[in-house]
């Protein structure tokens, strides 16, 4: 990508380039085990791949590694080389204790559960942001858990309350006969059960929720048409990127592909589109540039903040590439200053 710019006022990386230089950033990414995600699917890999493809100089660290002293944040980074190619995909350095606004860039990409630690690190890295610029914003992360900021756009959702009272959920489920119940701050699809109006297991199932989750629980009216596919819908900046659908197996409710949905090809209807358009304002208010949201027959289920999927599901069913897409978004937000 290129700019018409001459000089640019940023971090040492970046230096008057001339016209139709490529901008290059110094990255870090902020991320779980890199020996432990599935590259095929991995969106985080796919943005260092592009970034590298750029040639950005690439640093790799978890987020238990972060040190705030003395007013600065930093971290045991190793610089990071990454390849497409399973079981032998990166390459790390030695570590170095490295400020971490001296960076260009720093990708938030841990996965939830989005606990006192996430929230934790959120707090650490508001304190070198904007002069590094953290994707996505770590302020309105932590202001914006999936589950809890779609209830900003009711109208757009199927009923749902977020509650652990017992006779809420009851009059709840009375009102809407089938529900699904699910931790609020859970992942990957982890924890969601469908409860039928006269399922038996209601009672123990909500014991087991009591116990095992201190906090709240996102109650829904089940929605049938999930048989047909859980939309992802991938917005860049606020503006629609590419969808994905996630079809269930046949033996399960859940469509997220690490619980064995299967990724399909995908338009978006005139609804879907409305729900975009009534989304984009607000996320780009609250600086999320990566978004991913789920929609099932036509109602918003979740908007999806801290580490979204679907970037190498959407290119391999031949549509756009969005992590290229999301540089050219970081690199103009940067050039802009």
């Amino acid at each position: 990508m290129s700019f018409g710019f001459n000089e640019i006022s940023s971090n040492n990386s970046i230096h008057n380039l001339p016209d139709g230089l490529l901008m290059r950033l110094s990255v870090a990414v902020q991320m779980d085990p890199i020996e432990r995600i599935n590259i095929r699917g991995d969106s985080t890999f796919a943005l260092l791949l592009e970034a590298q493809a750029r040639a950005y100089p690439l640093a790799y660290y978890t987020p238990d590694r972060l040190v705030l002293r003395d007013g600065r944040v930093s971290a045991a980074v190793q610089s990071l080389v990454v390849r497409d190619i399973v079981g032998d995909y990166f390459t790390l350095g030695e570590p170095r204790q490295a400020d971490l606004s001296s960076f260009d860039v720093v990708l938030l990409r841990q996965d939830p559960p989005f606990d006192l630690a996430y929230i934790t690190s959120t707090h650490l890295l508001d304190r070198i942001h904007p002069k590094t610029l953290v994707v996505n914003d770590p302020a309105h992360v932590r202001n914006a858990p999936e589950k809890v900021f779609v209830m900003e756009f009711p109208d757009l959702m199927p009923p749902t309350i977020v509650t652990r009272d017992l006779d809420a959920i009851k009059a709840f489920r009375a009102e809407h006969g089938d529900i699904v119940m699910k931790p609020l701050y859970g992942l990957g699809g982890q924890a969601v059960f469908r409860l039928s109006r006269d399922d038996l297991n209601f009672g123990s199932l909500y014991d087991l929720f009591a116990h095992m989750f201190r906090e709240p629980w996102v109650v829904q009216k089940f929605l049938p048409a999930v048989r047909e596919g859980d939309k992802r819908i991938i917005l860049v900046d606020g503006e629609f990127a590419g969808a994905v659908n996630r079809v269930p197996a046949v033996d399960d409710l859940r469509a997220n592909m690490v619980r064995g949905g299967t990724p399909a090809a995908t338009d978006l209807t005139p609804r879907e589109r409305e729900i975009c358009a009534r989304l984009g304002p607000a996320l780009r208010a609250h600086n999320l540039l990566f978004v991913g949201i789920d929609v099932i027959d036509g109602f918003l289920t979740e908007i999806n903040v801290t580490s979204p999927t679907g970037i190498r599901a959407v290119k391999n069913f031949g549509g756009p590439d969005i992590a290229a897409l999301i540089w050219d978004k970081i690199e103009a937000k940067r050039a802009a200053g």
